[in-house]
């Protein structure tokens, strides 16, 4: 791919962020760029005295207005690039999972590639475009996963809405090779069914995957409310440590259909009962038929997708944990999850102060938990580290 490389010099001061190592220039911090203000041009910064801070893309119609992909004069547009850099992410997770097939390889930011998601299941790969910096550099990225993987396929899971805000379409596409309609994973011994085009996200939540060994112990013998349970990965997990009975609510009838499927799979389907419902209302109607359960999993979709709808969030996940606390037994444990950035850890713990004693449950923090190391997380850029996993107990 053929780019022009456009120069650009930051306003005085707003370098600091940039050279303490986040790599996002909002558009407010620019003084002066020369070039063609084209979508996902290659990008060289300056600071005001014209020293040098790293080679990016930037999008006139974003916000954030560049992303920097290195801290050197380097050539981002090629497919050897991409090759490097991705191959250097497969093998920090070859290191901690040297035995695993199905693990996200590229985790944006946190691996030097903002704007750019690859989970792979074996021998299939699904990414998730999500900038018009990377969406020019397709075809670089695409090159360089067939060298490193020989992948059977890859699809494109650009059914994400933060693809507007930089002028993209959202689209689901098969970018190389065939796609299966369902393929099928495994996660700690257990068979999972996975549906890599219209599944949520980019098919399974492979953020969690460290998290549901928790339930080891925990569930063994005791009954088990697992809502928001997309596919039933955490209900299917407690079901295998000797969960007595598991509950499985999710809106969504094909997911429930999918989670029966994998309880079905690894021979459960007799202790996992899965409701198409609102878990909000059934959390409700749980209470008043008197239920009771040892373990309730609260793991639902990012209900912040932007600082505005903080507020309205905030109000969905107290409902939820007051609700899941009040059916709780005494000694019962709550985990409870959110998968938004905008809802930071210290709020979500005050959040749950607040639905406890709402409840008029005493509980105390057993431990607190984040993603999979194959998401890592840069100190320098917060925005990495996105999932809160609680695990309470009531006393």
């Amino acid at each position: 791919m053929e780019t022009n490389c456009i120069r650009i010099t930051l306003n005085r001061g707003e370098d600091r962020r940039i050279k303490g190592g986040h790599p996002w220039v909002f558009s407010n911090e620019i003084r002066e760029l020369r070039g063609e203000r084209i979508p996902g041009v290659s990008a060289e910064v300056y600071d005001i005295g014209g020293g040098f801070l790293g080679t990016g893309y930037y999008n006139p119609h974003s916000l954030i207005a560049v992303r920097l992909l290195s801290r050197e004069r380097e050539e981002i547009d090629s497919p050897a690039f991409f090759r490097k850099r991705i191959g250097g992410a497969l093998e920090l997770r070859n290191r901690i999972y040297p035995e695993l097939a199905t693990f996200r390889v590229v985790h944006g930011e946190g691996d030097f590639l903002p704007g750019l998601v690859v989970d792979k299941y074996g021998d299939l790969l699904s990414v998730q475009i999500l900038t018009a910096g990377m969406e020019a550099r397709r075809g670089a990225i695409v090159e360089a996963l067939v060298e490193l993987f020989s992948p059977r396929g890859i699809i494109a899971r650009n059914d994400v809405a933060v693809r507007t805000l930089e002028g993209l379409v959202e689209s689901v596409e098969v970018l190389y090779g065939e796609i299966p309609e369902m393929v099928e994973v495994e996660e700690h011994g257990l068979r999972f069914r996975v549906d890599l085009a219209g599944g949520q996200k980019t098919g399974h939540f492979l953020d969690q995957k460290e998290n549901h060994l928790m339930l080891k112990g925990m569930a063994a013998g005791k009954r088990v409310l697992d809502c928001f349970s997309y596919s039933g990965s955490w209900g299917v997990h407690a079901a295998a440590f000797g969960a007595a009975e598991v509950t499985c609510l999710d809106i969504s009838e094909r997911a429930a259909a999918l989670a029966r499927e994998n309880a079905a799979l690894n021979g459960l389907e007799g202790v996992v009962r899965v409701e198409a419902c609102d878990a909000f209302d059934r959390l409700r109607s749980l209470k008043h038929e008197g239920r009771c359960f040892d373990v309730v999993v609260l793991d639902p979709p990012a209900f912040v997708k932007s600082k505005k709808a903080l507020k309205e969030a905030e109000k969905g996940y107290l409902t939820i944990n007051r609700r899941g606390l009040e059916l709780l037994s005494e000694g019962g444990y709550l985990i409870t999850c959110s998968c938004s950035y905008h809802m930071g850890r210290e709020p979500f713990r005050d959040l749950l102060t607040q639905a406890a004693r709402l409840a008029g449950r005493q509980v105390r923090v057993v431990e607190a938990r984040s993603q999979a190391p194959d998401h890592p997380v840069l100190l320098a850029v917060p925005e990495t580290e996105y999932l809160k996993c609680l695990v309470l107990q009531c006393v």
